[in-house]
């Protein structure tokens, strides 16, 4: 794929979502439609009550388009890139649900945590089977080693499809934080399907930068719009997808490192308090505990971003070496 031919979804994905924002955005607010704040969270975020939420569903829809039509256009609508659609959809879907019944039906809890995790693993296992489908091996692929796993590879999938979902989900917390590392995620990942000669996987990479592109824009700080779990759960679903379809799955441990560090900090967090009562971090995820010592938003987007950006490049020499 030449470069023309990259910019393409981006410029779609980029274009599409930036035409519909508004309108999205419009709408929440004649309805009156917007984000409750927890009670538990830092008390200057009650500002941001009543913004407007769910805006994952206007990138979705502008990368789920861009990488139909650019995949079949340029002939490479292969089942590794539809299924790669369908947990982005799915796991988007199990967001929307969430967002849905918290912000029209005025219920706080949404979906219950086991609602979501029947979803979720429900998604990996159509995800696990056509992966198969497509003559993939139970191998698990692991800094240049190659261990096969037979059936147990199936739970790992789970795993890996569950769980960054989720830690994309609970790193989303404060304007632009996810969007800018998601940005750096799939870019990376974008490299590497592109080094691989993977043109379905990076058609998706690329369709998700645009529609990120022009939904940062209207997330950046003060956000006008929150993403929601429909975009957060949906984010994280396809990043651990992506992973195993390039065979790099370790690879989303570094490119992910701020993921991971957001979900150890919870894990950390309650193991902390149920076994001594006390807490490690003033309030958890970590960048509320950067919050509450003083950090701006910005300055913590910024470290997050930069620390982000740096494992990537670290994962990149590691793979294209």
């Amino acid at each position: 794929m030449d470069w023309t031919k990259m910019i393409l979804p981006i410029a779609s994905g980029f274009a599409i979502t930036v035409i519909l924002m508004p309108l999205f955005i419009g709408y929440f607010q004649m309805k009156k439609y917007g984000q409750e704040i927890r009670e538990e969270g830092p008390k200057w975020h009650n500002s941001k009550a009543g913004t407007p939420t769910m805006g994952g569903v206007v990138f979705l829809v502008g990368s789920i388009i861009t990488a139909i039509w650019v995949s079949l256009w340029q002939g490479v609508a292969t089942p590794s890139l539809m299924i790669l659609l369908f947990v982005f959809i799915v796991y988007g879907l199990l967001g929307f649900l969430d967002d849905f019944i918290k912000i029209f039906k005025k219920r706080n809890m949404g979906l219950t945590s086991i609602q979501k995790l029947v979803g979720q693993i429900a998604g990996a296992l159509v995800f696990y089977f056509v992966f198969l489908y497509e003559g993939n091996e139970n191998v698990l692929n692991f800094f240049g080693l190659s261990v096969p796993l037979s059936i147990f590879y199936g739970l790992f999938v789970m795993f890996w499809l569950v769980g960054f979902s989720n830690a994309v989900n609970l790193a989303d917390g404060i304007d632009g934080l996810v969007s800018g590392l998601a940005v750096i995620s799939f870019a990376t990942y974008a490299i590497i399907a592109w080094y691989q000669n993977q043109m379905d996987v990076l058609i998706v990479c690329l369709s998700v930068i645009g529609g990120l592109a022009g939904f940062f824009i209207y997330n950046k700080k003060p956000a006008k719009i929150f993403m929601g779990d429909v975009g957060s759960l949906a984010l994280g679903g396809l990043l651990a997808g992506i992973s195993i379809l390039l065979h790099q799955e370790w690879t989303l441990l570094v490119i992910g490192i701020v993921y991971v560090i957001e979900t150890a900090s919870v894990i950390l967090q309650v193991f902390s308090f149920k076994l001594t009562g006390k807490r490690i971090f003033k309030m958890s995820p970590i960048h509320h505990h950067f919050e509450m010592n003083g950090w701006s938003e910005w300055k913590i987007d910024g470290i997050f971003w930069l620390t982000a950006f740096i494992f990537s490049v670290v994962t990149l020499l590691i793979c294209l070496n």
